[in-house]
Order: structure tokens, then C-alpha cells, then sequence
């Protein structure tokens, strides 16, 4: 394992560390100064019942009839575990690496990926299987107990688009950042993205991530048409992390359902309160008035997705990766430049404008985009890629002289 720095990074298979320094305090400081707020917790308290199939369920049944688990509990064959692979007489960075190597090794735990495995970390160290969100539970529990100072990450997957310009479905992702001595920082996954697709991530605290435990068994009970589960889980998930803007979206689907529509559009309102960037909260929006007849105010929502997406560089490094798979590489750069006016320093979109100079033929445009892309990137893995492209880039500008 060579040093990083810098966010975190997830790729497509298989379980990854990486180290860095720690990222997005802005945001992690926002989530916390939400967190603290009491008027988004009398919100949670001051929801309406459910209403559904000729009963009502309160907010006052849901902390006795939807307990939380301990999550973060530890068997005694979890301590020994821990004392066997990442003893407390080491260092702490070799005792991160051994356990971290314990826990995906062959012969070891050797855990593996699986989408649908939820619970504790407990039950993930007793059938050696996770998805990200339970093996965060399992690596903070057991990285704990190593005397290490680790903690639940949030991450926001960099968003796609259809060729119509509808914005797909919102993707989150959780992993683990691990805080060592002198400044470093671990980003701990099994389910890897890579650094390119990752728009956002901050910190969440124990209770966000039991919040999310909860949101998962509430999105699981809203397919399955439970309304009740669906709602009773949604409104646990809130009352341990109100100002989660997207768990209010979440319960807004359950009162839409429900046909409670009121209540729904209170929801979205509350997820924008929290974050007026929310963009699944104000699709939500469209599709409600849509449903009411309500025709001005869905003309207003679609106009306000419209310039959200427009102001999204994400959205124009889109349309510049679509130019580019066409060989379209004047139209690739325009859209590129527009996207690195609204996020200038964003290592990726720089590289990814070097790339299109470098196809342009613009040897040294491409070579000052990749620069500046070294000196914005910390993860180690992408300076290393960028750096083999620069020398690329030179060997063939010295060739064409």
C-alpha cells in the first residue's frame, strides 16, 4: 500500500484503502450545526400519522415499536479477532493495514461484497458478507476496538443523465475514514468508486449512520408496499438524523403513497430547507403538482431542475463526455471550460480537459491542464495517473517537433 492523499476513493470491485487528508469540512460542519438545530427534531415530533388501509400510526408508537439494533456491537470472537490481527502494541497505520488485510484475506475473514446484505456489524462478521453501509458497521466497530479513531463517510456519486437531459436516479455511498496520527487519513471501502465519479463526501456521525440502517429498511418496505413498515422505519431514520435532507424526500414518497399529499409536500419542503440544492426533493416536487393539477407551481419546479442542472458542472463534463465518445472534440472543450467555470479547481474535470486538448493535438494546452490537475489531485493513485500522462503527452509533443 503506497501513501495518498486527499478524498476518498471507490472503484468497481473489491475491497480498497487509501489515505489522505480529511475532506469537505464545510459540509461536515453544515450536517453538524443541522444536526444540532431542535427546530428540525420538533419537526420529526410534529409529523401527521400515517393514514393507510383504515389505520393510523403515530409518531409517539415508533421509538417502542422500532428499536435499533447495536449496530456497532462486538462478539467476543470479533475481540479476539481484532487482538489477533491488529494487536495494540503496533503502530497505528500498520494496525489499520493488518486489519484491513484481516478483514478481506483469504483464510482470514475474507468477507465479500453482497448488494443485499444488511444488518449489524456483528452479522456481517458472522456470515463474512456486506454491502457498503453494513460493512461501515463492521470496519468502525472492529477498527475501533484496534484502538483507532474511525468513523462512518458519506458519499455522493457524481450524477448521470439520459441523452433527453432527465437527470437518473440519485446515488449515495458509504465507507469509512479512519483519522491516524500527524494528519493522515483512511478512506476504508469494499465497494470502491473511482475518485472520478465522486461529487461530494463528509463525515457522519454513529447515529446518521444507524439513521441510514433504518432508511434502507424503510426504502425496502416502500417496494414491498408496506406502508406502515415504510413509514414507521422513515420516521426512526429522521428522529436519530433530522437534518438529513434526504430522508425527508424519503418520507415525503411514503405520504405520497399513502395519498397524503400534504404531508408529502411538507416533506420536500423540509428536505430543502436542509439543502436547497436537493435535487431529488424538488423532482419530487414536479411529480406532486403534476399529480394535483397544480400546473404553475410544477412549471415553477421544472424551471428550478432545469438551473439546477445548468449550474451542475457535472452536468457539462456530461455533455463533454457524450461530444467526446463522438469525436467531437471542439464541442467536448466548450463544455468542459463551462464546467470548470463553475468548479475550477476539480482535479478530474482539469485532467479531463487535458485529455481533450491532448486530442485536439494541443500538446501544450494539454500539458498546463495536466499540470494543473497534479497540483489540484490528492489521491495518490490519480497523481500517479495523471503524471504517466503528462510524460506521454511530452514524448509525443517532442516527437512532432
Amino acid at each position: 500500500m503506497a501513501p495518498e492523499s486527499g478524498t476518498a476513493s471507490r472503484g468497481i470491485r473489491g475491497s480498497r484503502l487509501r489515505a489522505g487528508a480529511a475532506c469537505c469540512l464545510l459540509a461536515a460542519c453544515l450536517v453538524s450545526a443541522c444536526a444540532r438545530n431542535p427546530l428540525h427534531r420538533a419537526a420529526v415530533d410534529q409529523l401527521p400519522p400515517l393514514q393507510w388501509d383504515g389505520n393510523v400510526v403515530t409518531v409517539a408508537e415508533v421509538a417502542a415499536t422500532v428499536p435499533s439494533p447495536d449496530l456497532l456491537g462486538l462478539s467476543q470472537e470479533m475481540r479476539d479477532f481484532v487482538a489477533r490481527y491488529a494487536a495494540t502494541s503496533s503502530q497505528p497505520r500498520q494496525r489499520l493495514v493488518n486489519l484491513h488485510r484481516a478483514v478481506k484475506g483469504a483464510g482470514m475473514l475474507d468477507l465479500q461484497y453482497d448488494p443485499f446484505a444488511d444488518g449489524t456489524a456483528a452479522e456481517a462478521f458472522n456470515r463474512a458478507s456486506a454491502n457498503c453501509l453494513t460493512y461501515a458497521h463492521l470496519f468502525v466497530a472492529l477498527a475501533r476496538e484496534a484502538g483507532l479513531d474511525a468513523r462512518y463517510q458519506w458519499l455522493e456519486v457524481r450524477p448521470q443523465w439520459t441523452r433527453m437531459g432527465e437527470r437518473v436516479a440519485l446515488r449515495m455511498h458509504v465507507n469509512v475514514l479512519v483519522d491516524l496520527p500527524r494528519g493522515e487519513s483512511f478512506m476504508v471501502d469494499i465497494d470502491p468508486l473511482q475518485s472520478r465519479d465522486i461529487a461530494d463526501s463528509h463525515p457522519l456521525r454513529d447515529s446518521d449512520g444507524a439513521a441510514l440502517y433504518h432508511s434502507n429498511l424503510a426504502v425496502d418496505a416502500l417496494a414491498g408496499g408496506d406502508l406502515p413498515t415504510a413509514w414507521r422505519q422513515s420516521v426512526r431514520a429522521l428522529q436519530l438524523s433530522p437534518a438529513m435532507a434526504q430522508l425527508w424526500v424519503n418520507l415525503g414518497a411514503i405520504y405520497r403513497g399513502a395519498g397524503q399529499l400534504q404531508a408529502a409536500e411538507d416533506s420536500y419542503f423540509r428536505a430543502l430547507k436542509l439543502n436547497p440544492g436537493d435535487r431529488s426533493a424538488m423532482n419530487n416536487l414536479v411529480v406532486l403538482y403534476a399529480q394535483l393539477g397544480r400546473e404553475d407551481e410544477r412549471a415553477y419546479w421544472v424551471e428550478r431542475v432545469e438551473r439546477h442542472r445548468e449550474a451542475n458542472p457535472f452536468y457539462h463534463a456530461w455533455l463533454g463526455d457524450n461530444a467526446a465518445d463522438e469525436g467531437a472534440w471542439d464541442e467536448a472543450l466548450a463544455h468542459y471550460r463551462r464546467a470548470l467555470k463553475l468548479r475550477p479547481q476539480d482535479s478530474r474535470l482539469l485532467y479531463a480537459e487535458g485529455i481533450i486538448h491532448y486530442r485536439r493535438g494541443d500538446f501544450d494546452a494539454a500539458t498546463a491542464r495536466i499540470g494543473e490537475a497534479i497540483d489540484r489531485a490528492t489521491l495518490k493513485g490519480d497523481i500517479d495517473q495523471y503524471r504517466l500522462q503528462l510524460e506521454a503527452v511530452r514524448r509525443e509533443a517532442t516527437a512532432a517537433l
